[in-house]
């Protein structure tokens, strides 16, 4: 039996790989019957394999562990190179993931595995905040509802703000976990992190971007992040840089699986 996939050279010959299964059989002289039942369930094994090879489009689609449109037009442009089409979670009817955890990564991975589970696809999900070093790390996984809850940009940022009047170090980091998973137990998920260094002010400036955007001051561009052009901030953000690390993985997962 042969079977040819045009993304390798040459064929796979199950006839070949049976007598490779006798010649490594453990048994010194293995029965015919022995030898027949080692081959048979080596090239059962082979062919669940090769199905998943040919059979591949279940990976066209990632399931997108987020709501938020500005993300999921970022993330769609992220894996449109490596033919994947981006799907919201709630376009599949999935809700949002909790997020125990204490750590981004952690956050992420637990989104993603949630999203793959609920749907069966490939997911991606992030986990991202604002990491003020006088605070010890907070807001952190906090971010998006450092004020409670409902989660609210102005009160949050007006509680950063409050909490830094008392401390002469006001920077501040922002950082982005991304999670690319194949399947929800996946064991070994493509994981890449990003941060964006700079300074909390204490006055807004800006209407661009979002969350603590408009007091993010970054002295290299004399303007904060909700000044900063679009493109350039995509390129030089903590969501920016994670992505740019996240496209090196993907290309180096399409290369290991042809």
């Amino acid at each position: 039996m042969r079977w040819t996939d045009e993304r390798y050279s040459g064929t796979i010959d199950f006839t070949a790989m049976s007598l490779f299964t006798q010649a490594a059989a453990p048994h010194p002289n293995p029965l015919p019957s022995e030898r027949m039942r080692n081959a048979a369930r080596w090239e059962r094994k082979l062919s669940r394999r090769i199905n998943g090879w040919r059979d591949n489009s279940a990976m066209k689609k990632v399931v997108i562990a987020s709501g938020n449109a500005g993300k999921l037009r970022e993330f769609a442009a992220l894996l449109a190179p490596f033919d994947f089409e981006a799907v919201p979670q709630a376009a599949l009817g999935v809700g949002e993931a909790e997020e125990p955890h204490i750590t981004f990564v952690e956050n992420a991975l637990t989104k993603a595995r949630y999203a793959a589970r609920a749907t069966g696809l490939p997911a991606l999900a992030d986990d991202s905040g604002i990491c003020a070093n006088a605070l010890g790390g907070a807001p952190g996984v906090r971010s998006a509802r450092y004020a409670g809850e409902p989660s609210n940009d102005q009160r949050n940022n007006e509680k950063l703000i409050a909490e830094l009047k008392t401390h002469t170090n006001h920077r501040a980091f922002y950082y982005c976990a991304l999670v690319f998973v194949t399947h929800a137990d996946n064991p070994h998920p493509l994981i890449a992190t990003g941060e964006w260094h700079s300074k909390v002010i204490a006055t807004p400036r800006g209407d661009g971007g979002f969350g603590y955007d408009p007091y993010f001051f970054l002295a290299g561009h004399g303007c904060t992040a909700a000044e900063l052009p679009a493109d350039i901030k995509n390129r030089v953000s903590h969501r920016g840089k994670a992505m740019q690390a996240l496209a090196e993985k993907l290309r180096g997962m399409q290369l290991m699986t042809g």
